[in-house]
């Protein structure tokens, strides 16, 4: 294993065990079996090195919820509402990706996963998955077609945007409000009244 890989794999195992907080690279170096200045002629710092663990975390538990479900085949409510329960726990499951709850570094997170493009990749590869079951279950009709798919992807979306910004709404309400809320939102899209 070359270093950087071996860096990256200690630094996982770590992060993983202690969270990034109680993560330091001395640590890291020791654990990888080099010296603290080596570190540093791989990555620029600690937090550089968990933005590229998280990012690949996150890619990989995503692939695996897709994997996990025959998307457009179950009923668009049962199929959504396993999707949302089953990423929460695989989140909360995670300690690496329970760091996306951290306040001192959420923010971080996010500005970081948007400079790098990771967010529209996880969007589009969901958002193309998602866009063609919204097609397939409007023409089977089990799911309404007076809204634009593109508004639906927006709607489901919202989730998300919920979750991340739990703190500022009250974390004793999670994840509850969240599952309760892609409910709502499924069932307006599924059995919702035409009219509104």
């Amino acid at each position: 294993m070359i270093k950087k890989e071996q860096i990256f794999q200690c630094a996982y195992d770590l992060f993983n065990e202690k969270g990034y907080k109680d993560t330091n690279v001395a640590q890291i170096a020791k654990k990888a079996g080099i010296a603290v200045g080596s570190f540093y002629k791989h990555y620029d710092s600690k937090e550089v090195l968990f933005f590229e663990i998280i990012t690949k975390e996150n890619e990989q538990q995503k692939k695996r919820l897709a994997k996990t479900f025959r998307l457009c085949e179950d009923d668009p409510a049962i199929l959504l509402t396993r999707i949302i329960t089953q990423n929460l726990a695989e989140m909360s499951s995670s300690r690496i990706l329970r760091e996306w709850n951290n306040n001192d570094l959420v923010h971080k997170l996010e500005q970081s996963f948007y400079e790098q493009g990771e967010i529209e990749n996880i969007n589009e590869f969901f958002q193309n998955r998602l866009a063609e079951c919204i097609r397939k279950w409007k023409k089977e009709g089990r799911m309404r077609d007076d809204f634009d798919d593109a508004f639906i992807i927006v709607m489901l979306n919202s989730i998300h945007y919920v979750d991340v910004h739990k703190r500022d709404l009250g974390t004793q309400h999670f994840p509850q409000l969240v599952v309760f809320l892609a409910q709502f939102i499924i069932k307006g899209l599924t059995e919702g009244d035409k009219s509104i």
